[in-house]
């Protein structure tokens, strides 16, 4: 069968979704190669999947500062795209070059823009991967740019002034693309007609729309090879990972909790996120869960509240009454299909435009980083909870996305190009 190279940069949320194809495209016979930070190499080897190290390695999920920086919500795009992606652009070239010399196909996540040149060097086919709605930048279903996030009320102007916040983003981010432009040229490649970070960042071959399409619908300006395939859903239960009895034993023992968490990366630098969340959980009187990574666990938990550094999310979140978090795309799906709605306290990049599709669909509401308090974060859960709509449109969404094959329909794309 084919050689398949899945070649990713960010946190565990952009990972995850990979992990989830390889399973499949192995189950089906492929051989699967991962080529990403150091950081997931133990992760990946423990799957029995070849791992390739890939440049730039991902100190910041050690580093609370850096993490800071790279989730700043207007500077934090630019800082990860200028100081950690083109910045290294030599690096990851040569590494992924030297992992995908007799492969078949790569796939290749989202700032990965070195797969590109790859590829086109290397002669084979390639996918890329979105995540995310917000990548596509479209006129007809605009996003929210954490640049430029008040530009999101002009939503409801039309396609004339949508082309103009996407104009404004490739302004913004015309001289980020210098390095990839000058190593195309040192290649031997032909010059891109567009910006590689907006509308010439896609392959020729196949698009894979990991979402679901009652999260976002197809446009018209999506390129024409897109397929949208549902979410593809990895949280390491698939490979065995359990509750801790501890966890176990707390759900049991009384009335479905709040669900606090920060996914994998803003997680790292949560300022007073769980300070907060559990006064606000005692102002309800609720039980929660605070799911907190490596952070020390807030002072004063209470008999009906717990700590824990991480759970599944797959087997947590439908044991919650509603669920609070960072609005990652991969938590976001995983809240969705677990039927609950949700309060999304947004960071940075995708997650402000997440956490405005979720709320459109009715199952949520946002709540911004800056007035994250207990008293409003208690007030905005208080009416979460105790207004019907909230759990019936969480549990319309989730019925749909629980029937998709995300997986299936990726890995069929996939094998239709290695055909």
């Amino acid at each position: 069968m084919s050689r398949v190279v899945l070649t990713t940069i960010g946190s565990l949320g952009d990972l995850h979704p990979k992990i989830a194809i390889a399973l499949e495209l192995r189950h089906r016979g492929h051989s699967v190669v991962f080529t990403t930070h150091k950081e997931y190499q133990d992760k990946i080897e423990v799957l029995g999947f070849e791992f390739h190290r890939m440049r730039p390695d991902n100190t910041a999920l050690n580093d609370p500062q850096e993490m800071a920086r790279m989730m700043d919500l207007k500077t934090g795009t630019e800082y990860i795209i200028k100081n950690w992606v083109c910045a290294n652009l030599r690096e990851t070239y040569t590494d992924l070059m030297d992992s995908a010399k007799d492969a078949d196909f790569i796939i290749a996540g989202e700032g990965v823009v070195a797969a590109r040149l790859v590829a086109e060097k290397l002669g084979i086919p390639w996918a890329f991967a979105v995540l995310q709605p917000a990548s596509f930048l479209s006129v007809y279903d605009p996003s929210i740019l954490p640049v430029v996030p008040f530009l999101g009320k002009l939503r409801g102007l039309g396609s004339i002034a949508n082309r103009g916040i996407i104009q404004l983003s490739k302004v913004i981010s015309k001289a980020w693309a210098e390095p990839i432009h000058q190593l195309r040229d040192e290649l031997g490649l032909p010059p891109l007609v567009g910006n590689p970070f907006i509308d010439d960042k896609y392959s020729p071959y196949l698009v894979l729309a990991l979402f679901s399409s009652a999260f976002a619908k197809p446009q018209l300006d999506w390129p024409a090879n897109t397929v949208i395939t549902g979410f593809t859903f990895y949280d390491g239960s698939e490979s065995g990972a359990q509750l801790t009895p501890e966890l176990q034993q707390f759900l049991d023992a009384g009335e479905p909790p709040i669900v606090f968490t920060l996914g994998s990366a803003a997680v790292i630098a949560p300022g007073r996120f769980y300070e907060e969340s559990l006064q606000a959980a005692k102002y309800l009187d609720r039980r929660a869960v605070l799911l907190i990574g490596k952070n020390a666990p807030p002072k004063n938990l209470s008999e009906g509240i717990i700590a824990v550094s991480y759970a599944p999310y797959s087997q947590i979140f439908p044991r919650a009454c509603a669920i609070v978090h960072q609005g990652g795309i991969g938590t976001t799906a995983q809240a969705l299909r677990a039927c609950r709605p949700t309060l999304v306290m947004p960071y940075s990049h995708d997650q402000p435009d997440n956490a405005a599709r979720v709320e459109r669909l009715g199952a949520s509401r946002t709540i911004s980083r800056k007035q994250y308090s207990a008293i409003r974060v208690a007030k905005q859960l208080r009416e979460l909870i105790e207004n019907p709509n909230y759990a019936a449109k969480a549990i319309e969404i989730g019925r749909i996305l629980q029937a998709e094959n995300g997986v299936g329909v990726a890995c069929d794309a996939v094998e239709k190009q290695l055909q």
